[in-house]
């Protein structure tokens, strides 16, 4: 359970939260829902006791936590990625350090001999009773369930988190969270990287789970499936809505109390207009200027004490760049591999990738798709094989975990170290246009929601001009208004673009020539048959 008295935070001269009071008890199914930037993340991350260390968000209240909380973030990070992600996810009821010691006596009884291997056994046998006292054979055929419904093959189990996908390792994070027990769920856009199977089992496992959690998602089937309670937070009004209703009776009151707000407002903005003509009238007599003015008080208190009726959110405004000029085939990979330790992720992928061409590439997670881009953008080295930049290449690269964003620097800084020719007044221009104004283009990168750092991100390809695009994942974090900019984007650019993509909308307005299977590598042109695929893969 978390209790939440009074709190308010702001990131500089920006109040995100006023003195919002609210429980998070047993039986509770929470959607946190309001437009990219309103501050969904940053409460997460208070109410997780995660609070930003350099003081960049400051916040007043109190929030006492009872019981174990799971916690998500949008962007998870790990710090050691040598370490198997099946140990990854045993850690959350610590697990992970027996079963370590447990391999290594038995690589000790495989090798030893004597009294040696004898010692050994008997060390095994006693780690062996522990783990058993702990529950571990259970928890370890409970943990390899939860994997397996998240789209973990075994295999991944049995690998470092360094070689495995943002995707993958997304899947082994929230793995590790509801292995965990927690009593409640800190889940922030938990549905990312998931093919559609993964998706509906989380559904019905959240529909199930006894606790309370706070699920924050732009997956609106996800929110109409699982929760019973909405809290909008309102990035005009600083404010949080609670709505203890489920998604759809939420949509609809929340309509109801906007025409209530408005009806309200017109009314006694009316009447403090009538009041304001009289007050005006009476100032001209010196013997009711003082009624006159009790008069204008009277017109101003009417106006002063409504609530705030509901602006349209902004929206960012793409459009991907006019391409530089450049040749017929300004990007081509010749036999490309890669491997990590003992596992080819894919061997001999060649690619020509010609001027103004759209490319899809699909593969399950771990096939090796973001690896691909990587290689093509220049980020990472194949094993074998060589990427040939044509004449006049200009690659633009946009990562799914924003690995391209300098976290230590601010929202100013990473657009102009991307376009240093530009004026001062020219960065902040593109920023304005992509939501970043005022205080909020000062902000660290490190402080920005998931949604914030793909806009960020986004505005970086377009001072770019780049000519050929390779986007993984650019639909991930954003708001549906968002996500529609990024679809017209898509739709109208004239130069090259290589997706990666579980969003069939992407997909579409991108209306490719080809597809790139993988691990295999095999090319093909696209047709309508491999739509279905996209979600899944």
């Amino acid at each position: 359970m978390i209790t939440a008295h009074d709190v308010s935070m702001r990131i500089g001269a920006r109040e995100l939260l006023h003195e919002a009071s609210f429980r998070i008890d047993a039986g509770m199914r929470i959607g946190l829902v309001g437009r990219n930037g309103a501050g969904k993340t940053t409460l997460t991350k208070l109410l997780a006791g995660e609070a930003d260390s350099d003081g960049v968000i400051q916040y007043t209240g109190d929030i006492v936590r009872s019981g174990e909380v799971g916690y998500l973030p949008q962007d998870p990070r790990t710090g050691d990625l040598e370490v198997l992600a099946q140990d990854r996810v045993l850690s959350a009821r610590g697990l992970d350090d027996i079963v370590r010691r447990l391999r290594k006596v038995e690589q000790v009884m495989a090798t030893a001999e004597g009294e040696k291997q004898q010692q050994a056994m008997e060390r095994y046998a006693r780690l062996d009773a522990e783990f058993a006292a702990q529950g571990g054979w259970a928890a370890e055929s409970e943990a390899a369930r939860l994997t397996s419904n998240l789209g973990l093959p075994t295999r991944v189990l049995d690998q470092p988190l360094a070689t495995l996908s943002g995707g993958q390792r997304r899947r082994v994070e929230l793995a590790r969270i509801l292995f965990s027990g927690a009593e409640t769920l800190l889940l922030d856009e938990p549905t990312n990287h998931l093919d559609h199977d993964s998706i509906l089992w989380l559904r019905d496992y959240l529909k199930s789970y006894t606790g309370g959690f706070v699920v924050i998602s732009h997956d609106a089937d996800l929110l109409r499936e699982t929760v019973n309670t909405v809290f909008h937070l309102d990035a005009n009004r600083g404010v949080l809505d609670v709505y203890q209703l489920g998604w759809d009776a939420y949509l609809a009151q929340r309509e109801q109390d906007e025409r209530r707000r408005k009806r309200e407002r017109a009314n006694a903005e009316k009447k403090a207009s009538v009041l304001m003509v009289q007050a005006n009238k009476m100032r001209a007599k010196a013997t009711k200027a003082v009624a006159a003015q009790n008069m204008a008080r009277r017109a101003e208190r009417l106006v002063a004490g409504l609530e705030e009726t509901r602006r349209a959110d902004k929206v960012a405004h793409l459009r991907f760049p006019d391409p530089a000029p450049c040749g017929k085939t300004p990007l081509t990979a010749e036999g490309l591999s890669k491997t990590y330790g003992s596992l080819e992720v894919f061997t001999d992928v060649d690619l020509a990738i010609d001027r103004g061409s759209k490319v899809v590439i699909l593969g399950l997670n771990g096939a090796g798709k973001t690896t691909l881009l990587r290689i093509l953008g220049g980020v990472e080295a194949p094993d074998t094989g060589k990427v040939v930049p044509g004449h006049g290449l200009k690659v633009g690269y946009y990562a799914q975990e924003h690995e391209t964003l300098d976290v230590d620097r601010t929202v100013v800084e990473n657009l102009r170290s991307a376009a240093p020719d530009m004026t001062d007044t020219q960065v902040r221009s593109v920023l304005g246009s992509f939501l970043f104004s005022g205080d909020d283009a000062d902000k660290p990168a490190k402080v920005l929601s998931g949604g914030e750092k793909t806009r960020l991100a986004l505005a970086v390809l377009v001072v770019s001009s780049a000519n050929v695009l390779l986007l993984d994942e650019p639909t991930n974090n954003l708001d549906p208004a968002s996500r529609e900019e990024i679809l017209g984007a898509l739709r109208t650019f004239t130069g090259a673009v290589v997706l990666v993509t579980h969003d069939e909308g992407a997909v579409r307005a991108l209306d490719p020539e080809r597809v790139l299977l993988l691990p295999d590598g095999d090319e093909d042109l696209w047709n309508e048959g491999y739509v279905e695929l996209v979600s899944l893969a």
